[in-house]
């Protein structure tokens, strides 16, 4: 099954056996989670095509995320293969507090108070984690609870309750999650919890920080701005949830290093029928930006319990590529399914198949506009990626130390084989999440030392063969750090 024009062993100078993978170009994001909590289970989740590792700091302690990035590192080192690493910040969830009568039953068309307090004093009287909701809630409004499969509607407001009429009806339990569509709330994005699990991954030197439930660029900029304080270079991931994201997407996703399609709370925060439509326009508009894109949630969500998932979870993920993601996600399928490491390969397989229908498509590119506003590195890799197409070359390789010459490349999407070697342990784990780049590490970059590499590895592997050209972008000592050449080489 390996394509004869992309690596047999994709990143790694030791030739790891990993099947398909190194034909995928959309990356895979797997949660880190008690049933894959170990060193061998992470190595063949490796092997098996994830790219990055999230950790969900919503659920766990802090001794068990240190615990999985101490065990992804060490799998890392014994495959040698890279792999990114993504602190997930929980962000304002609200919450019930503890019921009552745990579970309850809501029956459609009765009624129920949402109070004040931690606990609830009576059976049919609600309280929550988020304290103002009886200031900032009105007569109209809609309280989801449990991803959307109960819904009320406050109709009575008093000073020490929310009167409610139950919609759609069912259990509810202590501690499931709580939506307010429509609601203007006064919480930050940012809270005092996610600053210091903010700081925490800076101190362990994380690759990737995601903001959820952002509003507003200015909440991406504060999570910035704190992670430089700390000595951080992760790049920050605003997570689209809310509806005042979707009004404010533009100025969110400039000010953002990538965005995640969080179609959990989106589509109960909108509604549900809306969120295709809506996942299409974010993809679109990240794409036009150079930005990268992660479509998250449900994906592959029967293989919780199932070996195989269904065909419309297929259909999900194919279009999910289809419309130019840069990665898919997986949270709970690996993170307590059954079958983690089965679900990585079936989401690798997936991958596989799907891009075989956009070889030979036009290119996605970057708005030439931007391209123009950013400089020679963008424009040279732009004009790397047509001289590559035109002289046939099998590859391309690109030396980076801050890899927004490899972004730019990925965002081109052509079916070239790239590498990007840089030689800055952090950038080799963020060009993890760049669609079609295969990431390695070289102690230097010097133009003849990777081309002779590359020569070498021809040689021991079935890589190239003699004759086959390969177009290096490099840069040179007139303007150190700016790739402003391009040479096209015959493997000898």
């Amino acid at each position: 099954l390996r394509h004869p024009s992309f690596p047999s062993c994709a990143r790694s100078m030791t030739a790891v056996n990993r099947p398909l993978v190194q034909k995928t170009r959309t990356k895979t994001i797997a949660t880190v989670g008690p049933a894959c909590a170990s060193i061998e289970l992470l190595k063949r989740m490796l092997i098996e095509g994830v790219d990055v590792f999230r950790l969900n700091m919503a659920h766990g302690n802090r001794e068990f995320h240190q615990q999985a990035i101490n065990d992804i590192r060490q799998a890392t080192r014994e495959t040698s293969l890279p792999a990114g690493v993504l602190v997930d910040l929980a962000g304002p969830k609200i919450r019930l507090g503890q019921l009552h009568t745990d579970p309850l039953q809501l029956d459609e068309g009765s009624m129920v108070d949402f109070v004040r307090g931690v606990d609830s004093p009576e059976p049919r009287q609600i309280t929550c984690s988020y304290e103002p909701l009886l200031d900032e809630i009105s007569a109209g409004d809609e309280i989801i609870i449990n991803d959307g499969l109960i819904r009320l509607v406050a109709e009575e407001k008093l000073n020490d309750r929310v009167a409610c009429r139950v919609v759609d009806g069912g259990l509810i339990r202590s501690r499931q999650g709580v939506n307010l569509p429509g609601v203007k709330l006064s919480v930050t994005a940012l809270s005092e919890v996610d600053k210091a699990n903010a700081r925490w991954a800076a101190e362990n030197g994380i690759d990737f920080v995601s903001l959820s439930f952002v509003r507003r660029s200015a909440e991406i900029l504060e999570l910035k701005h704190w992670l430089a304080q700390h000595g951080s270079q992760a790049a920050v991931i605003a997570k689209i949830e809310k509806r005042e994201a979707l009004d404010q997407l533009e100025e969110i996703i400039e000010s953002a290093d990538g965005v995640m399609v969080a179609r959990g709370d989106l589509g109960v925060e909108i509604e549900i029928e809306k969120t295709p439509l809506a996942q299409k326009r974010i993809i679109k508009m990240c794409q036009g930006r150079g930005k990268p894109v992660i479509v998250a949630t449900q994906m592959l969500e029967s293989m919780h319990h199932h070996r195989q998932p269904t065909r419309a979870e297929v259909s999900d993920v194919a279009n999910a590529i289809l419309d130019g993601a840069d990665a898919c996600m997986l949270s709970g399928e690996t993170a307590i399914g059954e079958f983690p490491i089965r679900t990585v390969a079936t989401m690798t397989k997936i991958k596989f198949e799907t891009e075989q229908a956009l070889i030979g498509r036009p290119s996605r590119l970057v708005d030439p506009e931007l391209i123009r506003q950013q400089g020679v590195s963008e424009a040279v890799i732009f004009g790397a990626a047509q001289i590559a197409s035109r002289v046939n070359a099998k590859m391309v390789v690109i030396a980076t130390s801050l890899g927004r010459a490899a972004l730019v490349k990925s965002k081109q999407r052509d079916f070239i084989p790239t590498l990007a070697v840089t030689d800055q342990p952090n950038v080799l784990n963020r060009m993890c999440l760049y669609w079609g780049i295969t990431p390695y590490f070289m102690n230097s970059l010097q133009g003849h030392l990777l081309r002779d590499w590359v020569n070498q590895q021809a040689k021991q592997t079935e890589w190239l063969q003699p004759g086959d050209r390969v177009v290096f972008v490099l840069d040179t000592e007139a303007w150190p750090g700016i790739n402003d050449t391009v040479h096209v080489i015959a493997i000898e």
